[in-house]
């Protein structure tokens, strides 16, 4: 569900800036009452894991089209809704600015539809009712799909606002709901698995506020991710994800990319910035699949740890600010 910048308006691509903005900021304001530095070290690598997650299409079934997992569920049942939002906008903003993977302006909106709606919508109405009722597996999978559902209407939405597409909203709309619907149940299943698996390991993941990670699960979930993004990934679908397939099928013909100045500023800086773009080593195609393969390691593996590295200077920051603001007067 990463949208490009092509589908977003200046306007409406502002606007979700702004607020995707003050949600973060009102998410890091929550994490930094919390003054517990110690659970950094977790939303990490869980950073990390989750950007290799995101690289792994698989193709879906009879439909020639394929998804991936998004992550701010699990992210949320582990670290709770604010630590997950940082950590989703950490993961899109490394994907954005290093691999050109969604749109610098549409950033906000892929935030919104990735992170806030997962982590401030499905899994406080969802998933957690379930949860506290001693039904982790149900609510993982009713939220998954609540949330992945809720974020394909905030594209057709968002993309139908912005009005440089011209797609249609009914049309559009019934080709991003179902296909979505797929990739919701595999992720609900997966997320279940993984807490289930998690929270048996560590019982302390299963509280309200869970107990900082020991160096045991920091290493599992890190190995976890290195292992996904430097082999995993190999088996990625290279078919079209739900939403490019979505637009292929309700594009009008003849629809031009918008140029507008902001747009033009967008895609300049993108390149600027993308050090793999797309996750591929320049010249990948013909040097053929053992260079694509290499491609799509180093990616993984550096993106997740400009993710790491992201994530836990963010929370560090965040955490150890009010200690900081609270020592200057004594200096």
């Amino acid at each position: 569900m990463h949208m490009a910048d092509a589908l977003v308006s200046a306007a409406v691509g502002g606007s979700f800036w702004a607020l995707s903005g003050g949600a973060l900021a009102g998410c890091s304001r929550r994490l930094r009452r919390d003054e517990d530095e110690r659970r950094v070290p977790l939303m990490g690598v869980l950073g990390a894991f989750v950007f290799a997650v995101q690289m792994v299409n698989f193709a879906i079934p009879g439909t020639g089209s394929s998804g991936h997992l998004v992550g701010t569920l699990l992210l949320s049942a582990l670290l709770g809704p604010p630590a997950a939002v940082l950590v989703m906008g950490s993961v899109l903003l490394v994907q954005a600015l290093f691999f050109a993977d969604g749109g610098l302006l549409a950033f906000g909106c892929n935030l919104f539809n990735m992170g806030i709606l997962p982590a401030l919508v499905a899994y406080p109405l969802v998933f957690r009712p379930l949860d506290r009722r001693g039904h982790p597996a149900a609510g993982a999978i009713l939220g998954a799909v609540a949330a992945l559902q809720l974020g394909a209407l905030a594209v057709v939405l968002e993309t139908v606002l912005s009005g440089l597409t011209g797609l249609p909203f009914r049309p559009f709309l019934l080709a991003m709901l179902p296909i979505h619907l797929p990739i919701g149940l595999a992720e609900g299943l997966a997320t279940a698995l993984l807490l289930r698996f998690l929270r048996r390991a560590r019982p302390e993941l299963a509280a309200v506020r869970p107990e900082p990670a020991g160096r045991p699960l920091l290493a599992l979930v890190l190995g976890a991710a290195v292992l996904t993004a430097g082999m995993l990934s190999w088996a990625a679908s290279s078919r079209p994800d739900g939403l490019e397939w979505s637009v292929s099928r309700v594009a009008p013909a003849g629809a031009d990319a918008p140029d507008g100045a902001v747009h033009r500023f967008a895609a300049r800086l993108q390149r600027r910035t993308s050090v793999l773009p797309e996750y591929a080593l320049p010249g990948t195609e013909p040097a053929g699949p053992a260079a694509s393969r290499r491609g799509t390691s180093l990616s993984g593996l550096l993106g997740g740890a400009a993710t790491l590295g992201l994530v836990a200077g963010a929370g560090w920051l965040i955490t150890r600010g009010r200690r900081i603001l609270r020592a200057r007067p004594e200096a």
